[in-house]
């Protein structure tokens, strides 16, 4: 099942040849009336709507068939609201994947990184994982559409590299410690593991949970797929039962 089978995603190109109809900007106003940003608590939440509905409408329609009016309709908002918070779509947008990455990569902080865990790397490693997947799985219909939209929107990727390269960083420090301690393999560059295995981290859920490359149990898959990332540490894993094998990947 490709992607395009299995979300509603109009072809990747250049979103400015969409919405003739309806202008996915702010009307001209001469470059002096920008948004200034919600300054009180209804702004705020107001502007959190707009988030809130704009997930829904990009889920439903994908980005390049999403209009600000329905957005704006589903945040309970007059069309000409929405100028008040956000000059695009595409402004909108890049906060709803500001919000979603966050959601996504916030396994990495709170539970491996955690330096008050009394859990083990690999039992971390397990608990993260199946955070994290847990978390994609949820929001695989946006994610469809944010790995689209990242790989024509120059703005978008930018803005998700520098999140990757922070993580990437912090995985690094996290192997060095480990390293030093004896714990995982000191042969291994930190730099390099950290950005393949945060490559593996981002594309499998996607290939799973997005483009249907596979179809198993949820615990069956986080097994393997731990066991797969502690080896790649050189994690001591010699003391744990093989993940299970299903009969048609077993030999």
């Amino acid at each position: 099942l490709s992607l395009h089978d299995a979300l509603p995603i109009s072809p990747a190109r250049e979103p400015a040849r969409k919405e003739n109809r309806v202008p996915t900007a702010r009307p001209d106003t001469n470059g002096n009336d920008k948004p200034s940003g919600p300054r009180s608590r209804k702004g705020v939440e107001t502007r959190a709507r707009l988030v809130a509905a704009a997930k829904e409408i990009f889920e439903r329609d994908g980005f390049l068939d999403a209009r600000i009016s329905d957005i704006a309709e589903k945040a309970g908002l007059s069309h000409g609201s929405f100028y008040h918070y956000f000059e695009s779509k595409e402004e909108v947008f890049r906060e709803v994947v500001a919000e979603v990455d966050e959601r996504l990569s916030a396994p990495m902080t709170n539970i491996i990184l955690d330096p008050k865990s009394s859990l083990s790397p690999f039992d971390r490693i397990q608990e993260a994982m199946r955070v994290h997947l847990e978390a994609y799985r949820d929001e695989s219909r946006i994610m469809g559409v944010i790995e689209q939209v990242s790989r024509f929107d120059p703005e978008v990727a930018a803005s998700r590299l520098e999140r990757q390269l922070l993580g990437l960083e912090e995985v690094a420090n996290s192997i060095r410690s480990l390293q030093r301690h004896g714990i995982i393999d000191r042969r291994l560059d930190p730099t390099i593991t950290a950005a393949a295995l945060g490559s593996m981290t981002r594309r499998f859920p996607e290939a799973w949970f997005v483009e249907k490359v596979i179809d198993d149990d949820f615990d069956d898959v986080l097994e393997q797929f731990t066991f797969i990332f502690a080896r790649a540490l050189g994690l001591d894993v010699s003391e744990r039962e093989l993940p299970r094998v299903s009969e048609a990947g077993s030999t």
